[in-house]
């Protein structure tokens, strides 16, 4: 596969704070991979270099083959980005939004006016189009967002924590979207703290945390990182709990739920051998699970600490702000006209 992405060595630093250090990441083409980590670990800042908002302090990166500092224009051609906060502009239609970004990108009249229709289509923006911002719902402005990132139909496209703040709903429609778009051979990459929504969307995650990339995989192969994996047997009795506790050797037992914890990967052999074990001692299983560990549990052992409550992780000593002030004076409408110019 030919790479979309490719960074080696990333640095940026603010004054004496290192925000990346050391940065390397692989993204193929027509591929989606999650940027996965703390507040602060440095994913928006590694978005806004290779969206050419930022100069990186030393190392290569290329998008698309060009190299950001000295291929600046070039990358911007080929690139769309959706950012932490909606750059639609409120005080006009959703339609009127689309077509100004069609002129920022030269499209033409003739061609800006089929886009636009193209993508209030694919968005379901049809009956809001001529409707002011202020009649839409935060779901609606986000998927206009993405719409004017893909007016002139950009190879790849950086989302820096699209569905934040949305309700579940809306952030499955926008899942559906990112899978449409892959279909079709866009490359993604995506920032995010929700573990499901890289687990959804990626093919590979990146881990950042404290500026270093720190695992780098599969979903699966990152969950196989740490420990934690088991089969959970529960019997119809005491009896029958106390004997398989007996028979099987090193697993965890809980008295009052009639349950056995039995350490495993989870794979067919270790599941038949245990049944098969306990069939020959003419024990019945009750009912079996399997549980593997998940990225919360990744997470956890990788960064240090996971927010039970919202399922993001969190960095116990790195300023949430960091990422988001990392651009200076860009705010976000400046992010997309930077794109579209």
């Amino acid at each position: 596969m030919t790479s979309a992405i490719h960074v080696r060595g990333l640095t940026k630093s603010y004054g004496t704070q290192t925000v990346l250090d050391g940065v390397d990441l692989t993204v193929e083409a027509g591929t989606v991979t999650a940027l996965l980590g703390p507040n602060g670990a440095g994913k928006t800042t590694t978005v806004h270099v290779l969206s050419t908002l930022l100069r990186p302090d030393s190392g290569t990166v290329l998008v698309n083959g060009h190299d950001v500092v000295r291929e600046a224009e070039a990358v911007r051609a080929s690139i769309g980005l959706t950012g932490q906060f909606s750059a639609v502009d409120n005080l006009i239609t959703g339609e009127e939004n689309l077509m100004l970004m069609a002129r920022l990108r030269h499209l033409g009249a003739t061609r800006s006016k089929q886009r636009v229709a193209e993508l209030l289509e694919q968005f379901d923006l049809v009956e809001a189009a001529r409707k002011p911002l202020a009649t839409y719902s935060g779901g609606m402005k986000r998927r206009l967002d993405l719409a004017m990132t893909l007016i002139a139909r950009p190879d790849v496209i950086f989302l820096d924590e699209p569905t934040t703040g949305l309700d579940p709903r809306s952030r499955h429609t926008m899942w559906n979207i990112v899978r449409d778009l892959v279909a079709d051979g866009t490359t993604v990459l995506l920032t995010t703290q929700y573990l499901d929504e890289a687990d959804e969307l990626a093919g590979r995650i990146a881990v950042l945390d404290g500026g270093r990339i720190v695992a780098d995989g599969t979903p699966d192969e990152l969950k196989r990182l740490v420990p934690g994996g088991h089969l959970r047997l529960r019997f119809g009795d005491a009896d029958a709990l106390a004997e398989a506790s007996r028979i099987l050797v090193g697993t965890q037992r809980d008295d009052a739920e009639l349950t056995l914890s039995v350490p495993s990967a989870g794979g067919v052999d270790t599941v038949r051998t245990v049944l098969d074990r306990l069939d020959a001692a003419h024990i019945e299983v009750a009912d079996l699970s399997i549980h593997t560990p998940d990225l919360d549990d990744v997470f956890f052992a990788l960064t240090g600490r996971v927010d039970a409550a919202s399922g993001a992780a969190s960095s116990p000593d790195t300023a949430s702000n960091t990422d988001t002030a990392s651009s200076t004076d860009t705010a976000s409408n400046t992010d997309t006209k930077e794109n579209a110019s």
